[in-house]
């Protein structure tokens, strides 16, 4: 008897992805924010370390112990009406090399008046011929309040490792008000290392960044220039359309997670989440 080995080998490749999703909702009561209904499946979890005076802390966590190609994660969360959530991972985000499919990370945030959200993930690390492909859809009423800040490192600086080829598509859309005032997608394929080298993409760098602030405008984007003598890599700030946006680049993640909390610092009077601190 004859068998597909292609087949099969696809079949059993299928069969060992990892999956995972998330689906939750936070509310406010006598204006304390406490979590409601909560779904959990495959190898993602959340949690909420201790209790607060007022918001709320969600610590995402990968059971799978990284991401791989094929592996497939959503997020789905509400934070309704004056709640006040801050969520971040557990660690950094590696996303291991993948010769077939790409893995991907579908990411829906919705804030509903008067609340707000600090999206607080650490790095995501693409390893050398990694492929993953991201979503992030952001719903916010039009007076809630959002500080978001996502960091992709190609390759583990620290150790020496350098993204050379792979891909990377990541996909953002923000909606105020009901209206879309952001969108942006981003794409990378094939030979990574050659495109970062270039001085209009990253001149060299390994690490790039994103921090977006809603609201903001021109005075915002003033006090977080007087941290410019801080920063070590570049920081680009401007505001439109109702909010703020610093962009990020640099040699390395160690030096770009430093000028991220320097903003984030001064973009927010909430503090950053402990295990940014470690």
């Amino acid at each position: 008897m004859l068998i597909d080995t292609t087949d099969t080998a696809l079949g059993v490749f299928a069969a060992n992805r990892a999956r995972g999703t998330v689906a939750f909702e936070v509310h406010a009561r006598d204006v304390v924010t406490r979590r409601g209904d909560l779904h959990e499946s495959g190898s993602l979890r959340v949690r909420f370390p201790s209790p607060e005076a007022a918001g709320l802390s969600a610590v995402f966590v990968n059971t799978a112990g990284g991401i791989a190609g094929g592996d497939r994660f959503e997020i789905d969360l509400a934070v309704r009406n004056n709640a006040r959530l801050a969520v971040t991972t557990a660690a950094a985000e590696k996303v291991y090399r993948s010769h077939g499919p790409s893995a991907h990370l579908d990411i829906a945030l919705k804030v509903d008046a008067g609340a707000h959200l600090a999206w607080l993930p650490q790095e995501t690390i693409l390893f050398d011929e990694a492929r993953m492909s991201r979503r992030i859809d952001i719903d916010l009423a039009a007076d809630a309040s959002l500080l978001l800040c996502e960091i992709v490192v190609f390759g583990r600086t620290a150790m020496g490792e350098r993204m050379t080829c792979g891909s990377l598509t990541d996909r953002w859309r923000m909606r105020r008000g009901g209206e879309l005032v952001f969108a942006e997608t981003v794409r990378l394929d094939g030979d990574i290392g050659g495109m970062l080298a270039k001085s209009a993409v990253a001149k060299n760098g390994a690490a790039i960044g994103t921090a977006l602030i809603v609201p903001g405008d021109e005075a915002a984007v003033a006090h977080i220039h007087e941290a410019a003598d801080l920063f070590r890599g570049e920081v680009g700030v401007s505001a439109w359309n109702g909010f703020a946006m610093a962009r990020f680049c640099a040699q390395d993640g160690a030096t770009l997670r430093a000028d991220m909390m320097a903003v984030l610092q001064r973009a927010s009077a909430v503090p950053l989440p402990r295990l940014w601190l470690n």
